[in-house]
């Protein structure tokens, strides 16, 4: 399992002449489908499937100036995945291209924001058209693609989250989310899971429990961790606990009604309310899936049960969705109170489903 997650976690999908087995492979359209594929061997020369697209040619920045002017002039957050950072040049569909014409199949999408493929022809012509019209004025104007875009993404969500908020990131809508949360509840105290993804901004950076984003000043105020209820990495929870088609390779005794793991966690829940916050909270973020932490499924019931919890200390439940997932996983029903979206790979998708 977590050999194959390593694999996924990669941008390149390499194809080879070995041994064929059926594998469930995600495409770029919602969904999944059975593909034959072939098995990699230790010694096995790998074989790209075909691609008719040719890129442009390279006539940028050399390598070696850009690794220059990244050292010199970039923040040292901004990182690469690799010991010789991949500079690319172009995408198309789900290809990608580098300065020496190389290509790589993309599962990767840009951290899971570019949904429908790299420079896809029709968001092009949305995007060109719009371009050719307004750029940009202020809120303080109307401007009706706005409105068409609030209406549809409203007729998406369930009752009663009906009221859209425009933000620039994942980070400025939490930020908002807290901040309305504690407005509404007139309490201080946020729970969120160790392991959770929600922000870099000075505010959101209390509720993000993820080890390098920890910072040596104060911030967070207020805002407190719980144990993340892992049922692959956790102290409990096994092959039957997930609410899902894909199971861990630990063995459960779990009844197919009855999850033991999600007991225990629940308990652990029930700990950090009793003891590291005030008897009225103002609410409670989960992502529905973990991100950042390693895509982290929760046991069966967990989530709803937790809200309930939380709602009996007055908090409100915040889903923060950074992950298009499928609807029967998601939790963005109405026992959530707001759900935070992250509206990237949103406006992506609304630009496709108008260029229809």
């Amino acid at each position: 399992m977590t050999l194959i997650w390593r694999h996924l976690l990669r941008p390149l999908c390499l194809v080879t002449s070995a041994p064929r087995i059926l594998e469930m492979r995600p495409f770029l359209s919602l969904g999944a489908s059975w593909t034959s594929v072939t098995k990699l061997g230790l010694h096995t020369k790998p074989r790209m499937p075909p691609c008719d697209f040719v890129p442009e040619r390279y006539q940028s920045l050399g390598y070696n100036r850009v690794l220059e002017i990244h050292k010199e002039y970039l923040s040292p957050v901004v990182t690469a995945y690799f010991q010789k950072p991949l500079l690319l040049h172009q995408g198309h569909m789900e290809w990608l291209f580098d300065a020496e014409g190389n290509r790589y199949l993309d599962f990767f999408s840009g951290i899971v924001t570019v949904s429908v493929g790299h420079c896809h022809p029709k968001v092009n012509a949305v995007a060109q058209k719009q371009l050719s019209r307004l750029w940009h004025t202020s809120t303080v104007f109307f401007h009706p693609p706005m409105h068409e875009y609030a209406e549809k993404l409203a007729s998406l969500l369930p009752e009663p989250l009906k009221v859209i908020f425009l933000v620039n990131s994942g980070s400025e809508a939490n930020d908002l989310a807290m901040l309305m949360a504690r407005a509404h509840s007139n309490n201080i105290d946020i729970i969120s899971f160790r392991g959770a993804y929600h922000g870099c901004s000075p505010y959101t950076l209390g509720l993000t429990n993820v080890g390098i984003y920890k910072m040596e000043l104060p911030g967070g105020t207020g805002c407190q961790p719980t144990m993340c209820p892992d049922v692959f990495r956790g102290p409990w929870g096994g092959s039957h606990c997930r609410d899902s088609p894909v199971q861990t390779i630990r063995k459960c005794s779990c009844a197919p009604d009855c999850c033991q793991a999600k007991d225990q966690y629940i308990e652990q829940f029930k700990d950090t309310l009793s003891t590291s916050v005030a008897k009225s909270i103002a609410g409670f973020f989960a992502e529905p899936i973990q991100g950042v932490n390693g895509v982290v499924q929760y046991p069966k019931g967990f989530l709803k049960e937790a809200f309930e919890l939380v709602r009996a200390r007055g908090g409100v439940c915040i889903a923060d969705e950074t992950f298009r997932i499928a609807p029967s996983m998601c939790i963005t029903k109405p026992e959530v109170d707001f759900a935070v979206e992250v509206f990237r790979s949103a406006l992506t998708q609304h630009m496709e489903r108008r260029a229809k």
